[in-house]
């Protein structure tokens, strides 16, 4: 089949780094690029930290797109999809027609849904607005309750605390950074508490009090936090919804192959938060992962395999990874951390300033946990991709002149 048009619905991360691997490619053809947002592309990661913190500003997160060569239809979302016309329908009932339609709509915040969620000062971190909204609160020097200890909440509430504001951090589960495994997540609680957060773990939340605005969070035992600003971190939905009727398996996720095609129609693919895949590392189980690497490197792919026949498309397999920064520590996690039976030190300088953790399931290590180890990360991910069990990868690292040190110098 020629292809002369190419769509990409979805104008963040996932859709501009398809856009680019295409023209990279030689794709020469037109190109559309369908966004809900009324902004160019930007990176979301500083929205929680820097530009929540007021130390970059909005013309700092957006991404360069001069050279894109492409058609920008912002402001208006997909609203439907017809697969038999090959036309995508937008809010505005436009229609844009399409070759080869990449999807990569993303996700948004799940909003609380219980009483109060209508106050006033009870706020979400997505997208630009958010956190703008968001730094002009702090700016009243407010008590802060972050509902959900997550990676957002998390660099919501350390960035709070920088700013010498009272925190309370509440979560249902026993842990925060629940991904990063129990014995991380007690020492993320650790840091936390180190730094001056009130956490309030294993605490469900009954309901969010206040008179027009927010004034404090009741958790289930009754007790009352004051809060002037709230923060809802309880995850991400994958935008998703307007696929309904298409024909497209979507729900949660869009349902794709492990060359991201999904499995319904050869000509469109996914990308990013939305796409719901079998990963190998996860013992072939599909997954979806809502990370800035993981959105970069399978919108690369996306753009790529759609100039391709199915036949030729590439897989994505690479272990994910994401990053965290809280206080002066980088969280690094590679693989699926969360998924091991434990995890054990691998390496680690003398002081523990800097240390590596794996984890294994089923006799592989499915997972690796890096604290302010940065340069470490390249050879663990490269031994995932084909997992080794634990003492496989604690010779490898042994033998290893960049390694830290081994635990037993500790």
């Amino acid at each position: 089949m020629s292809i002369s048009r190419l769509v990409i619905v979805g104008a963040s991360l996932a859709g501009l780094r398809a856009a680019q691997a295409a023209r990279k490619a030689g794709f020469e053809g037109e190109l559309v690029m369908v966004g809900e947002e009324r902004h160019l592309p930007y990176t979301r990661p500083p929205l929680s930290k820097e530009l929540l913190a007021g130390e970059h500003d909005v013309d700092r997160v957006h991404f360069p797109c001069d050279t894109l060569e492409a058609e920008w239809r912002l402001g208006v979302p997909a609203a439907s999809l017809d697969r038999e016309r090959r036309q995508v329908v937008l809010a505005d009932g436009d229609e844009v027609a399409y070759d080869r339609l990449i999807l990569a709509t993303g996700s948004r915040p799940r909003r609380w849904p219980g009483a109060g969620a209508d106050l006033a000062n009870v706020h979400v971190l997505r997208n630009l607005e958010d956190a703008l909204a968001l730094r002009e609160a702090f700016d009243g020097r407010p008590r802060v309750a972050v509902v959900g200890a997550g990676f957002i909440g998390c660099e919501v509430a350390q960035t709070a605390r920088k700013e010498g504001l009272e925190v309370t951090l509440i979560d249902v589960a026993a842990t925060p950074m629940l991904p990063l495994g129990p014995e991380l997540g007690e020492w993320c609680a650790d840091l936390h508490r180190d730094n001056g957060v009130d956490l309030r773990l294993g605490s469900g939340v009954a309901a969010l009090v206040g008179d027009g605005a927010v004034q404090a969070v009741e958790l289930a035992s009754g007790e009352r936090i004051a809060a002037d600003v709230v923060v809802i971190g309880l995850g991400a939905v994958p935008n998703t919804e307007w696929l309904a009727g298409s024909g497209l398996r979507a729900d949660p996720g869009l349902a794709c192959d492990t060359t991201l095609t999904t499995a319904e129609d050869q000509d469109i693919i996914g990308a990013g938060d939305i796409v719901s895949w079998p990963h190998p590392l996860a013992e072939g189980e599909t997954v979806r992962i809502e990370h800035w690497t993981v959105a970069a490197e399978q919108g690369q792919l996306a753009g790529r395999n759609a100039l391709a026949p199915a036949e030729e498309r590439r897989p994505y397999a690479t272990p994910p990874y994401f990053w965290s920064d809280q206080y002066d520590k980088k969280i690094q996690s590679i693989g699926f951390p969360g998924r091991a039976d434990g995890l054990e030190l691998v390496e680690c300088t003398p002081d523990q300033s800097r240390v590596v953790y794996a984890g294994e399931r089923n006799g592989r290590v499915v997972g690796v946990i890096a604290i302010n180890a940065a340069r470490r990360l390249g050879t663990y991910r490269m031994a995932l991709q084909d997992p080794p069990a634990f003492e496989e990868l604690r010779a490898k690292v042994a033998a290893d002149p960049g390694a830290l040190g081994a635990p037993s110098t500790v």
